[in-house]
């Protein structure tokens, strides 16, 4: 069963959603937060309301915090070069994306890929070895790449190797936050692939379990650690399915509109911003 408790004031509009066991927000103080980026912190070069302030509280109130995201335009140094820029403190180091999960992968495995990917976002893979064919493709979100050139290349790789090559998807986004609105993700692309070729895909980012474990703190468990982000799947049910909280925002790619009271996800809570889960995590770390 759950239980829903309501509660607002002129800084928080949350509706908090947890287990009656010891997934109790009471019972377990929140020790350290995995923080999704765009469309959580920011949503491109401008932060969310109130949240330069809120990540320096954070981190002053002792929760550990580590930035994870499914964030594939970009590469980290680029990525981390635009929060500082905008006022954000952090170190480059405490960023944790699937672009450097889904470079691991392809080293790990000796891959030499095909890839759909901004030329940014490729800095962060290995050279590619011209003496041998593609043996894999990898996705990420590559807007300018994601014509039908690109695509039947990627096909025909998959396809001609009779079952042999990898589709590596960095993630499988539906959709995201940019300034002019909702923007199509690469999921759709990745499944046209899939669809086509008959090869089924490798997911790398958020909400594959292993990005999760792999980016929880040293010592802490995931009962002691909540995810903040804008993607009810990806973010907040990934995390909880590991056994975290997973803090919903209202800032990104969620929309409160299309969902009634009834209907609204499973999630542990649902906040106006990033600032305000801040705040609810504050009141109960030292309880």
């Amino acid at each position: 069963m759950f239980r829903t408790v309501l509660g607002t004031n002129k800084n928080i509009s949350v509706v908090v959603r947890s287990r009656c066991s010891s997934f109790s927000l009471k019972m377990t103080p929140i020790k350290a937060a995995l923080i999704d980026l765009s469309g959580t912190l920011h949503v491109e070069d401008q932060p969310t309301a109130g949240a330069v302030d809120a990540l320096q509280r954070l981190r002053a109130a002792g929760v550990a915090v580590k930035f994870v995201t499914n964030t594939t335009k970009e590469s980290v140094g680029s990525l981390y070069d635009r929060l500082v820029a905008i006022g954000f403190q952090l170190e480059r180091k405490e960023i944790y994306g699937s672009l450097t999960a889904a470079a691991d992968y392809v080293k790990s495995n000796a891959l030499n890929p095909y890839y759909i990917l901004t030329d940014d976002a490729r800095k962060d893979f290995p050279e590619g070895d011209s003496s041998r064919g593609h043996d894999s493709v990898v996705v990420g979100l590559a807007p300018e790449r994601f014509s039908y050139e690109y695509i039947n290349e990627a096909f025909r790789i998959l396809q001609q190797s009779k079952g042999s090559a990898r589709l590596v998807a960095i993630h499988e986004g539906k959709f995201y936050k940019t300034k002019q609105g909702i923007s199509v993700g690469p999921g759709c692309f990745v499944k046209g692939l899939e669809y086509s070729s008959g090869v089924k895909s490798v997911c790398i980012g958020k909400p594959n379990e292993y990005f999760f474990r792999s980016a929880l703190p040293s010592g802490v468990d995931p009962s002691e650690c909540c995810m903040i982000g804008d993607d009810p799947s990806d973010d907040c049910l990934g995390a909880m399915a590991v056994g975290m909280r997973g803090f919903l925002v209202e800032t990104g790619k969620y929309q409160p509109e299309l969902y009634d009271k009834d209907s609204l996800p499973k999630v542990s809570g649902i906040f106006r911003n990033f600032a305000a889960v801040v705040e609810h995590i504050i009141e109960r770390v030292n309880v």
